[in-house]
């Protein structure tokens, strides 16, 4: 007697979890081309982050403040350890380093206006320095990269700092990418490199294998900026508590901690969503670390990766960070991902451009590809006239004004007259996998995962 299968109406109709549409298209995409993909933004899974925690604001046990009475400090000192002239910013949010070439020459005009107008930082990125971008910017952080596109000592000394980079949080591990649809004539002059062709970094630093290495980087760039300028040193998030202690060893004054959250202009997907740790399991590890070597308050600590609102602002210092520095969440304040954009005074519709380059507003991510629907990660000459200076730095400076007014309302509600006085003992977790990650008990409980009951 045959024997006909049975089909569920349910289970015939039930994707599989290791091989769901994603997946399928992945394998097939891989199967068709032999490529591996390329993008820009960050990481789209799912990973604990900021949302995971909460304040205890102030009850009984302490009071608040004020909101319109009362003051709430602000000002920030970065670089103190060594540096004759640390960097004093009135504001603990900065911008993190996005290249001239990943970004056009409109937009790091804009970033510089709007750090300049709120009292803080900017970041050159990879590529050199552009006069658009020191003249905006009151205090200007230069990236000094293993590619050394456009590493100019001259411009070293211009510049208000200086930031090592040894790795991103997007891809740690990996060098950076601009394909050659954006290496236009001046990108090319810049990095003197061939018009139109990729751009591919190397990973690791070239001179120099290891922090005694570093060291000797260190000190040579102390020499030629006259001891002046704090020197940064940039680290992807993966062996974080490691890291920072062979970089404070190295002699840096700032320690930048970017997390897998981070977004970068251009990459292999499989370095986005594979490589690296979450940002809140990384500041947790930087902070052991500077504990262990007692350099609390001597070495400051800026992170990155993920920080999108001024809560997540509020919970990088409470956990023990210093400041932060922004990169995707300012992009979108300019319009990244916009349905819209400003040009010649009247608003106009991007969703043709988005339809061009097989994506939508809310959903782009082919900042690699150099056509920006709304002109900011763009070199194309029509393109880029789609983000004003004015506008975007207009635009900017009320996401950082608001960030700012959210941090300083959280850190009030808390009890707290200084943003810097945020402390764990503010915090608690909302997920074990957080409680775990952040080392902050679970709320309601005294328990930290890992740490007994």
């Amino acid at each position: 007697m045959e024997t006909k299968p049975v089909h569920f109406k349910n289970v015939s109709r039930e994707e599989s979890f290791g091989y769901d549409r994603k997946t399928l298209d992945y394998i097939r995409n891989a199967a068709a081309h032999g490529l591996y993909e390329i993008r820009g933004m960050g990481a789209k899974r799912k990973l604990p982050n900021f949302d995971d925690l909460v304040f205890l604001g102030a009850s009984m046990s302490r009071y608040p403040l004020e909101g319109y009475r009362e003051k709430c400090v602000t000002k920030t000192l970065l670089g103190t350890r060594f540096a004759k002239k640390p960097i004093e910013l009135d504001i603990p949010i900065t911008i993190a380093g996005m290249s001239f070439g990943s970004l056009s020459a409109n937009v790091k005009e804009a970033l510089g206006r709007a750090a300049t107008e709120m009292g803080t930082s900017t970041t050159t990125g990879d590529g050199g320095m552009t006069p658009e971008e020191r003249q905006s910017s009151k205090t200007l952080i230069y990236q000094c990269l293993p590619s050394r596109y456009g590493f100019n000592p001259d411009d070293v000394r211009r510049a208000d700092a200086i930031e090592v980079v040894i790795g991103q949080g997007a891809k740690p591990g990996g060098g950076g990418m601009l394909l050659g649809q954006k290496v236009s004539p001046r990108v090319a002059r810049m990095r003197t490199l061939p018009e139109g062709i990729d751009q591919r970094s190397a990973c690791r630093h070239p001179d120099w294998t290891g922090p005694d290495d570093l060291a000797i980087k260190i000190q040579e760039l102390r020499e030629i900026t006259d001891w002046e300028k704090p020197i940064y040193v940039k680290v992807g998030a993966t062996r974080t508590f490691h890291d920072v202690k062979l970089a404070v060893h190295s002699g840096a004054d700032v320690i930048v901690v970017d997390g897998m959250q981070g977004g970068t202009a251009a990459t292999q997907t499989c370095f986005i969503e594979h490589i690296g740790i979450p940002t809140l399991a990384a500041v947790r590890q930087a902070v052991n670390a500077l504990e262990d070597l007692d350099m609390i308050g001597k070495v400051q600590l800026v992170v990155s990766g993920g920080i999108r609102t001024g809560a997540d602002v509020a919970k990088a210092l409470a956990m023990g960070a210093d400041a932060v520095a922004i990169g995707q969440g300012v992009l979108v304040a300019l319009g990244c991902n916009g349905e819209t954009y400003y040009q010649n005074g009247a608003l106009h519709s991007a969703e043709a451009d988005y339809t061009a380059i097989g994506a939508a507003a809310g959903f782009c991510h082919h900042c690699h590809t150099g056509k920006c629907p709304v002109g900011i990660t763009t070199q194309d000459a029509i393109l880029e006239q789609r983000l004003s200076p004015d506008v975007g730095a207009k635009h900017l400076r009320n996401y950082l004004k608001t960030l700012n007014m959210e941090l300083t309302t959280i850190a009030r509600a808390c009890g707290k007259q200084n943003v810097h006085h945020l402390e764990r003992e503010d915090l608690v977790a909302l997920t074990i996998e957080a409680a775990a990650m952040a080392g902050l008990p679970l709320a309601g409980t005294n328990w930290i995962p890992g740490q007994g009951f």
